[in-house]
């Protein structure tokens, strides 16, 4: 069995022993799904993603959970030129990747629109707290950020330390007062 594998097993396990799943997983690209700005790169390179990424979005997809991306790229043909590099195109039911100074809020009202999925069955990650913070704030959503620790573990990839992930989503969930109850309990469910 490989690394993907493996890593889809894990997470078939940790999601299979979740009462409270979202319907739809929002993901930001650049320093949440790879490792890079995709403004930084050319379109002819190959791209890579983060080492656990694969196993984890092929296990939320085959849960049946909807997976879109919410990308303020200003290179937005350079993503999706890597999304089918990566053959990856066919598991977003909404690719949103446009430059904007919203936050994502217009992302995810077109996320919204396209899906019919509404804010508070979605789980949104990204490394930046502005988005995290705007968009949980705003739209009921729950936002988790992503904390980098220096080597290619990132929140929502350390399934092996499920301690030391929720300890980072709840410090992050206490300080944004408009999530409810059961919206925490969701997240303390899926990490």
């Amino acid at each position: 069995m490989g690394d993907v594998e493996k890593v889809k097993e894990e997470a078939m396990q940790i999601l299979g022993a979740s009462e409270v799943l979202p319907k739809l997983v929002v993901f930001d690209l650049d320093y949440t799904l790879w490792p890079f700005y995709c403004e930084c790169r050319s379109k002819r390179e190959m791209p890579s993603l983060y080492p656990h990424a694969t196993g984890i979005l092929l296990a939320l997809k085959q849960k049946g959970i909807h997976l879109a991306i919410a990308s303020r790229s200003p290179t937005p043909h350079i993503a999706s030129s890597f999304l089918n590099k990566l053959n990856l195109n066919s598991i977003f039911v909404a690719q949103e990747i446009f430059s904007s100074w919203t936050h994502k809020t217009d992302h995810f009202q077109k996320i919204h629109s396209t899906t019919g999925v509404p804010f508070n069955s979605m789980l949104f990650f990204d490394d930046e707290n502005r988005n995290i913070q705007a968009l949980s704030c705003k739209s009921g959503m729950i936002g988790i950020i992503g904390i980098k620790d220096g080597s290619d573990k990132h929140l929502g990839w350390e399934w092996g330390q499920p301690w030391s992930t929720k300890r980072r989503a709840y410090k992050i969930l206490s300080k944004l007062e408009c999530i409810s109850e059961e919206q925490a309990e969701m997240v303390g469910q899926v990490l």
